[in-house]
């Protein structure tokens, strides 16, 4: 499984563009998963419903599923926060994993760049940053794709990862 971070600072489009390559990526055939790191405390269930009350009564984790979906609630405890690495190995397998934050992590990066944003480049630092989407052109010789062109930037990773060629064997 290929790992994308996707990756850039607050307003800078990174979800738009995701939710725009995701349908692309699937559209060839491609498996795709995501992980999204969130910096702030976030709940996938509500107050009033039987999995909060069980999370909420001290179980460690909660698995919901229905014939529609299922999803895994595991509450930490106190417990350090897993890494990238071992969140990745929760995964089933896929071609690709688009990972939304994490923009510390070693693993390859699209850096995600809006002008307006007015928030600092990755790239001069972080030797991850594998091409830039963005709203202006930037002095590097990475390359770089138009912030609002999720075609080229599918194609990007496409051609980037050999997905093609997984795709064809898979």
């Amino acid at each position: 499984m290929k790992v994308i971070g996707i990756a850039g600072y607050s307003g800078s489009g990174k979800t738009t563009l995701i939710e725009k390559v995701i349908p692309l990526l699937v559209g060839l055939g491609l498996r795709v998963s995501l992980v999204k790191h969130a910096h702030h405390e976030f709940d996938v269930d509500r107050p009033g419903k039987d999995s909060y009350r069980h999370r909420h009564a001290g179980c460690t984790e909660v698995l919901v599923s229905s014939d529609r979906r299922w999803a895994l609630m595991h509450e930490l405890r106190g417990a350090p926060e897993p890494t990238l690495a071992e969140q990745l190995r929760h995964l089933s397998p896929c071609d690709v994993v688009i990972v939304e934050g994490y923009k510390r992590e070693p693993i390859p990066k699209l850096e995600v760049h809006r002008r307006a944003a007015d928030a600092p480049l990755l790239y001069p630092e972080d030797p991850h940053v594998i091409a830039i989407a963005t709203d202006e052109p930037l002095d590097t010789s990475l390359p770089q794709i138009a912030l609002d062109d999720a075609e080229g930037v599918a194609r990007f990773l496409v051609e980037h990862f050999g997905l093609a060629r997984v795709r064809l064997v898979g």
